[in-house]
């Protein structure tokens, strides 16, 4: 059941592959539920796996949980863990169980999606505990951010290309840590100087478009924040003839 392995902590690093998955995400413990709704946690030391997936003994247990459980960190999973066992020695004697952590809770969900077979509106997503909004738009009218301009704990935006009614309205999003936008809605708001500052990571979103003018909008985004330029090497040579 067990490999061998050295004794780890299990942390969110470990867990997030990167900000365009992680930023997606919202941590969140239903009041009954065993295991924290967390990445990773200090308190989650590793001792064995099953071949991908970590078990660990669990000293930061949920508001239903208690010290010493043991729980299995799944690997294709980036939030919450299973309640495997109460102890140690349950496992060695069998008695296992099963419990996910409890992400889901009485509270207006942290996480919504607007548009394609999603929420209708993005009115229908706006309470003050939003925190990622993701908005997607197929041969239909496009959004207005209006309604969620002033939410306290929105960090992730995300819309696809022709999404946004009106880009500049993303500038009113004053707490923003996390924005994905197509090439044109980038465009907007750097020809108006309204790229939010307080952005700790960005993505552009492209659909069927050359990839060189998107390169150079990224560019110009690094800038703004002092980082180094995507890198470009131009290469000559023969493909040879055209099939």
């Amino acid at each position: 059941m067990f490999g061998s392995r050295q004794t780890t902590v299990s942390t969110r690093r470990a867990r997030h592959p990167g900000w365009n998955l992680g930023s997606r995400r919202a941590d969140g413990t239903a009041p009954g539920a065993s295991v924290q709704g967390l990445a990773g946690s200090p308190g989650w030391i590793g001792f064995g796996g099953n071949g991908g997936d970590e078990f660990a003994v669990d000293l930061t247990p949920g508001p239903a949980g208690h010290l010493g459980q043991i729980i299995l960190v799944d690997h294709e999973q980036s939030l919450g863990a299973e309640l495997v066992a109460d102890s140690l020695t349950d496992v060695v004697l069998g008695r296992v169980r099963k419990e996910r952590g409890g992400l889901h809770t009485d509270r207006p969900p942290a996480v919504a999606g607007v548009g394609a077979g999603r929420l209708e509106s993005v009115r229908a997503a706006a309470h003050p505990a939003l925190e990622v909004l993701s908005i997607d738009v197929r041969d239909g009218t496009p959004f207005t951010l209006a309604p969620v301009v002033g939410l306290p704990r929105l960090r992730t935006l995300t819309a696809t290309p022709g999404a946004l009614a009106d880009p500049l309205e993303v500038a009113a999003l004053t707490g923003l840590e996390f924005l994905e936008l197509g090439a044109r809605e980038w465009r907007a708001l750097l020809d108006a100087g309204t790229v939010p500052r307080t952005l700790k990571a960005a993505a552009i979103s492209v659909r069927d478009q050359d990839h060189l003018p998107v390169v150079a909008i990224a560019n110009e985004i690094l800038a703004l924040y002092g980082r180094p330029p995507v890198p470009q090497t131009p290469l000559d040579g023969d493909l040879g003839p055209a099939s």
